[in-house]
């Protein structure tokens, strides 16, 4: 789908740019152009999946945890998110990427913004506000959670069952996790929003939610009715 959101994403003093290598697709904000630098880490992250898919299939294909010891860091953290999240190592990958490129970047810039398909790594000096595209909710675009700078960097994540392509069971219209990592973030969205159908399993989200301790706050929008949880703070996109 044509990602219009990212035209709305204008930080004041910061230098914004789109890097694509086949399937990937980020969007990076920074102080300066590292275009050449980001190109460089998405090959080299990319690369080191393939070889690492070539040699262990399952890693690509199961929808389950599975417990891996890599020397490569990208490997490491994808599988402990699916350990935490009861997901897949794969329904972590676009925020795995996100935060390893984010962390390379934090050598050139002290402030960063890595989107890859609506999974965030964010370290700002400063206080941001991150939209919520919730399809044909009322609430899309209508809301936007505050990010203090204190609270970064911080990995934010959103699943869909109606929006992108990615595989999930349920059919919310956005959830949307906040932790210190955006591949825990990325794996914790994708098991809430297998299991959110209807507003009436939001009592679920918050059982289950006793189980992620790393999660610092969630929001699940289904239609009309919205699940918010944790330390998280919502504000009016709308002036």
């Amino acid at each position: 789908m044509r990602r219009f959101y990212r035209a709305v994403c204008n930080p004041k003093g910061l230098v914004k740019f789109r890097v694509t290598i086949e399937e990937s697709d980020l969007l990076i904000i920074a102080e300066k152009n590292l275009k050449k630098e980001v190109t460089e880490e998405l090959k080299k992250q990319r690369e080191i999946l393939k070889e690492f898919i070539r040699e262990n299939p399952e890693f690509y294909y199961t929808f389950s945890p599975l417990k891996i010891n890599s020397e490569k860091e990208i490997i490491r953290l994808m599988s402990e998110s699916s350990l935490l999240t009861k997901t897949g190592p794969m329904a972590s990958v676009a925020g795995a990427v996100a935060e390893m490129i984010g962390k390379k970047l934090l050598l050139y810039s002290s402030e960063v913004i890595v989107e890859n398909g609506g999974d965030i790594f964010l370290k700002m000096n400063r206080e941001a506000t991150v939209g919520i595209y919730a399809g044909n909710s009322p609430f899309s675009m209508k809301i936007g959670i505050k990010i203090p700078p204190s609270e970064t960097p911080v990995g934010i994540a959103t699943s869909s069952g109606k929006i992108g392509h990615s595989f999930s069971y349920g059919k919310a219209d956005s959830v949307t996790v906040i932790s210190s990592s955006s591949t825990f973030s990325d794996g914790a969205a994708t098991y809430f929003g297998n299991i959110v159908k209807e507003p009436s399993d939001f009592k679920r989200v918050k059982e289950e939610l006793l189980n992620f301790p790393f999660i610092r706050g969630i929001l699940v929008i289904v239609g009309k009715e919205l699940f918010v949880w944790g330390n998280i703070e919502l504000v009016s996109l709308q002036d």
